[in-house]
């Protein structure tokens, strides 16, 4: 792993800014289907689209159903990764009722571009929202096999922000999409 010294920071986005997550929502779904192969759900659909839904026929439609991140304030929090003044991911975080019952904050979607991984750029963005918020946190990532630097990342980092006071379930999830590695801690007592 090659650690380099980059300027991170991380910024709530609002309307102005929302392009810029839209823009690179379709390639967190690209890798994510890496992940799954061509489960069902995962693949594109007959327009070249990754949604399941074959009425989203262009990027432009995709990107409207991401308006909900910016339309609930206070609720939805749609969190630009920047790294030296360029745009290197993304994280999006809901809080109830969009998470499960006795769940503060979830880490609904994170997400890395390929130039800025394995920079200790991922974890330090993690931490900085986990410190933003606290409560009873929630994350799961995919089980599959061809997901385990997925599953290593959100070890080591659950585990490093929270000094090892963290629960690891597999369970499935409320959106059926199979097994997933489910981390839960809370951080009313972390600094």
């Amino acid at each position: 792993m090659i650690w380099i010294e980059m300027n991170m920071h991380v910024e709530l986005t609002n309307l102005e800014k929302a392009y810029i997550i839209k823009n690179m929502y379709p390639l967190y779904l690209y890798d994510l289907s890496g992940h799954y192969g061509l489960q069902e759900g995962h693949r594109p659909n007959k327009h070249g689209i990754y949604e399941e839904s074959s009425a989203y026929r262009t990027l432009q439609d995709q990107y409207d159903v991401q308006n909900v991140w910016w339309e609930k304030p206070g609720r939805l929090y749609p969190f630009l990764i920047m790294a030296e003044d360029r745009p290197a991911g993304f994280a999006l975080v809901a809080t109830p009722p969009h998470c499960s019952p006795g769940v503060d904050f979830f880490m609904h979607e994170f997400f890395l571009l390929q130039p800025y991984r394995g920079m200790g750029i991922a974890e330090q963005a993690a931490a900085t929202i986990f410190a933003m918020f606290k409560g009873n946190w929630e994350i799961f990532t995919n089980l599959g096999e061809k997901n385990k630097v997925g599953q290593h990342f959100w070890r080591k980092t659950v585990a490093n922000y929270t000094q090892g006071l963290y629960e690891e379930e597999v369970a499935v999830t409320a959106d059926a999409d199979g097994l997933k590695l489910i981390f839960r801690f809370s951080n009313h007592r972390l600094d």
